[in-house]
């Protein structure tokens, strides 16, 4: 890319879209900062509060395909901004709501307005960039946006010394809006490059392609379940179970978030060039779920270990969507990158939700011991969410998979698509999408 095109790319598409997606990081990692303060202020229960932060994984994994279609059809400029905008309502509410009816109801919308924060990021990278950049891409924009981690620990830590909870959700309000606004005024428009390729860009192709089966649900489970513990229950279990102090809490909340932002750059860079070497995203993500289960069992076995070094794995492999969205880039073209990306994505927080809503409920069958729940009932919560993750490795790696992938999609609404199409290599689509030249002249 000439060096003024691709400055210029940068500042106009990549970093407003990463803006989006650091918000959307935000909103679904703060609850952990102001849980125990959310709790206190409203009587909230653990089942109670574990319901009230997931349902912004439940409305965010139902919004994923619509938001994927849209995206393909009126591409990430119209679609993110608009939806900013429900996420900035959403936030407003939540900063003055009582009940928990509303409470509910603004976390709902806020999911489902940050809901498109990572695929229209990742869709206007496939449309604006070379294909051999996107993996590397990929990575810069979950980094920058992971940084919403790291200012919802001891960033607004500080800043809650001084003000309460719904101040900061007001703020939060306007940053969102101006972000959409932002999004709408700056970005330019773009729309897809056809492809000469002859399968039918359908969602069923998606569904009915058995790669993405053998790969999303170690993928769901891995991601889904970093995102759900540090996301809400790595406070509970530091506070709990190891005993620290706000101070310490926030310290290590901190440190994790700082480990999330730094993982997602390293897999971005360590996804482009181990496939510059001909080596598949798969494998990464294979070595990844190991990693991640090792940890769980090391918190689980209360191994004698910092608990720091088992949680910032944990941290990391809420970036592993980079390989994922790696190996999805090699499977579909980018007419149906908003799709595939947006079904991926519905695993993943569709996971996320029930992982973390389980969790609670799973808790909640241990009383409480002067507020503090047993190490016995995180361990039988966390062990749950491990042996899912173990089913899903063998899955990946067991060469029965073939025989069965064809009957889960067939109890799909969608037609699975062919047995020619479904054992097609991956560089089909690599030798027959046209690629977005460099320097490609567009409207700005």
């Amino acid at each position: 890319m000439q060096i003024s095109t691709a400055w210029r790319r940068i500042a106009c598409v990549f970093l407003p879209f990463a803006a989006g997606y650091y918000l959307s990081y935000l909103f679904r990692t703060i609850n952990a900062l102001i849980a125990s303060r959310l709790s206190s202020d409203t009587g909230l229960g653990t089942a109670d509060l574990g319901l009230l932060t997931s349902v912004y994984f439940l409305v965010f994994a139902a919004a994923q395909i619509p938001i994927g279609i849209l995206l393909d059809r009126f591409g990430p400029r119209r679609v993110q901004s608009v939806l900013l905008l429900i996420a900035a309502a959403g936030a407003g509410l939540f900063a003055v709501s009582t009940s928990f009816l509303s409470f509910l109801i603004a976390c709902g919308m806020v999911g489902l307005g940050v809901a498109a924060a990572l695929t229209a990021g990742l869709k206007s990278i496939i449309l604006w960039f070379p294909r051999e950049r996107v993996a590397l891409l990929n990575g810069y924009m979950i980094m920058l946006g992971s940084l919403g981690a790291v200012t919802a620990t001891a960033p607004l830590e500080h800043l809650l010394a001084w003000m309460g909870w719904r101040q900061l959700f007001e703020i939060l309000a306007a940053a969102t809006g101006a972000t959409a606004i932002l999004i709408y005024v700056v970005v330019p428009e773009r729309g897809n490059v056809p492809s000469i390729a002859s399968t039918p860009t359908t969602l069923s192709s998606v569904f009915g392609d058995r790669r993405f089966w053998r790969m999303a649900p170690l993928s769901a489970t891995c991601v889904g379940s970093a995102w759900s513990l540090q996301g809400l229950w790595a406070s509970p279990w530091l506070t709990d179970v190891e005993g620290l102090d706000r101070t310490s809490l926030v310290r290590q909340l901190f440190m994790m978030s700082v480990v999330l932002s730094g993982g997602a750059w390293l897999f971005g860079v360590a996804v482009h060039h181990i496939k510059r070497r001909g080596i598949g995203a798969e494998t990464i993500l294979a070595m990844v779920a190991v990693l991640f289960i090792a940890a769980e069992l090391a918190l689980i076995l209360r191994a004698p270990l910092p608990s720091i070094l088992p949680w910032s794995l944990i941290a990391i492999v809420g970036t592993a969507t980079v390989a994922s969205f790696a190996v999805i880039a090699d499977y579909f073209p980018p007419e149906l990158a908003g799709r595939a990306n947006g079904a991926l994505n519905v695993l993943h927080f569709g996971w996320a939700f029930l992982a973390q809503y389980a969790t609670g409920l799973i808790l909640e069958q241990w009383s409480a011991n002067d507020g503090h729940k047993p190490v016995q009932a995180y361990q039988v919560a966390f062990g749950v969410n491990v042996a899912l993750q173990i089913a899903a490795l063998v899955w990946l790696a067991l060469p029965w998979r073939r025989s069965v992938v064809p009957w889960m999609s067939s109890i799909l609404v969608f037609k699975p698509a062919d047995v020619s199409y479904a054992v097609e290599s991956v560089g089909l689509y690599e030798d027959s999408v046209i690629l977005l030249p460099a320097d490609d002249d567009a409207e700005w």
